[in-house]
């Protein structure tokens, strides 16, 4: 789901049903662009041979992750159609993100990108709960403040997700970010807000995990593109 407007939602409207006919199709293209340069980076790191996508839209992102060597993908949303869809519809699971999600498998990875905010607080945690269960690593991007969207209804500095990801043994690994920072192929907000989180056993498993970890400075979470802030005052 991503913004309605110029900038972004990760994945689907599951609070509210009125989102424009076009929503996500008109949001596919950055998307793809996006993903084209962000998941070798994750790959070179997690290396998954599965994928869930929590908020997948019309699945541009898991497109990629099976082009990057992905075997099995799943995507989640609701409000979609099926012809909407560029990823197989039996690889689609229309569910609504904001109540929890139980599945019968679990996959090396799960991403959830620009959703989060489309949710209320007190949803927060249920999603932060539903992804650390498919996964033991994460891909994760969120709307700051004032960031501004398509019914955005919890706005945070990442801290705020990094606690909820902690109480659940995740640690949060900034790896991406400043591969992409300045990469006008990617959209600003995935820039701003992506990333990942791993449980002890996933950094035990993947040693470039745990560089990266040693090189994350969770005090410097909180960053305000520079393409945003333009924005702000354009």
């Amino acid at each position: 789901m991503e913004l309605g407007s110029s900038h972004p939602t990760g994945g689907v409207p599951q609070v509210s049903p009125d989102y424009p006919a076009d929503f996500h199709r008109s949001l596919a293209g950055g998307a793809r662009r996006s993903a084209e340069v962000i998941v070798p980076l994750v790959q070179r790191l997690v290396a998954a041979e599965s994928v869930v996508d929590v908020g997948c839209g019309v699945g541009s992102w898991l497109s990629v992750f099976r082009e990057c060597g992905a075997r099995r993908i799943l995507g989640i949303d609701a409000g979609l159609d099926a012809d909407e869809l560029v990823i197989p519809v039996d690889q689609f699971l229309n569910r609504d993100v904001s109540e929890p999600l139980r599945l019968s498998e679990t996959f090396d990875l799960a991403i959830s990108l620009e959703v989060a905010e489309h949710l209320p607080a007190t949803n927060a945690d249920t999603l932060v709960s539903s992804l650390v269960q498919l996964a033991p690593a994460v891909l994760f991007s969120a709307a700051i403040p004032f960031q501004g969207g398509y019914n955005h209804l919890n706005e945070q500095w990442p801290e705020y997700w990094v606690e909820r990801f902690q109480r659940h043994g995740l640690a949060v690994i900034d790896a991406i970010r400043k591969e992409i920072w300045l990469d006008e192929r990617v959209e600003w907000w995935y820039a701003q807000n992506t990333l990942l989180f791993a449980t002890r056993e996933a950094l035990e498993h993947h040693p470039s995990l745990r560089f990266e970890l040693d090189r994350t400075e969770p005090r410097r979470l909180a960053l305000v593109h520079p393409r945003n802030y333009a924005r702000c005052w354009s």
